[in-house]
């Protein structure tokens, strides 16, 4: 049996990186041998300690700061991460956050703020990463999605899961403008998952989402940490693109 080992080496960076899947995501890249660059934006004490424990299993592990919604801090994350790692292979656009809001009588700004963190980053930080990932005989893309951009979301977060819709669209068109290059671009569509993303959601909205999940329980960080892992793996899934992997526990099964 051949061991899998194409990630020791594989140079990652990973935005909104400082807690909950983020993080996770980090983790287990770093514990299978990946040079990861963790981003944060207001989190910094977060993602010091989580580089720092990274650090102490023997990780190769840098820190970047900026905000992605900002056109030019997305451009120089992605430049100052190259220059630190000498080089990119795998691109995890993580950094996302829900801004609850009616979806009839929205507020334009809510909505610009939606969507300008969860979506046009995605397309800023690719753009921006696009040189060294062609560069790369590896390479690949990954978005997070989320359940809400397949069933519209819970009541407030409409705006959240239309910007979501979008990342996966944009994940498929990506696949195929990209594939010349040969980057593989995937999502990760998460359904509820204990993290402080969810700290302002209602109970009974979390309660109604335990009991529409066939497994019994919500997600963890952990339960889409290694999914990442495989997703840039051309071993594990070298002939997977343009595809959106749900991690639910069955509350959708499309």
């Amino acid at each position: 049996m051949i061991p899998v080992n194409d990630l020791e080496g594989l140079k990652v960076l990973i935005t909104g990186a400082s807690s909950g899947i983020g993080a996770a995501a980090a983790t287990a890249f770093s514990r299978v041998g990946a040079e990861v660059t963790l981003h944060y934006n207001a989190r910094r004490d977060a993602a010091e300690s989580l580089a720092a424990a990274l650090r102490e299993e023997g990780g190769t592990v840098h820190l970047v700061s900026g905000d992605v919604t900002r056109a030019d801090d997305a451009e120089d994350i992605v430049a100052r991460s190259v220059a630190m790692m000498g080089g990119l292979d795998c691109l995890v656009n993580n950094a996302g956050a829900i801004g609850r809001t009616p979806s009839a009588g929205f507020d334009e700004a809510v909505y610009d703020q939606v969507f300008d963190l969860n979506t046009r980053s995605v397309l800023r930080l690719v753009g921006h990463a696009a040189p060294a990932l062609k560069a790369s005989d590896r390479a690949s893309v990954i978005n997070l999605g989320s359940i809400a951009g397949h069933n519209g979301g819970a009541p407030g977060s409409g705006i959240y899961a239309a910007a979501k819709a979008a990342v996966h669209s944009l994940t498929r068109a990506l696949a195929r403008e990209m594939a010349p290059d040969g980057i593989r671009v995937n999502a990760i569509a998460p359904g509820v998952i204990e993290t402080p993303f969810h700290d302002d959601t209602p109970d009974a909205v979390l309660e109604a989402a335990l009991n529409a999940i066939p497994l019994g329980r919500l997600g963890v960080p952990e339960d889409c940490a290694w999914s990442f892992v495989f997703l840039a793996s051309p071993t594990m899934s070298g002939y997977i693109t343009g595809q959106i992997i749900d991690i639910n526990g069955g509350q959708l099964m499309p």
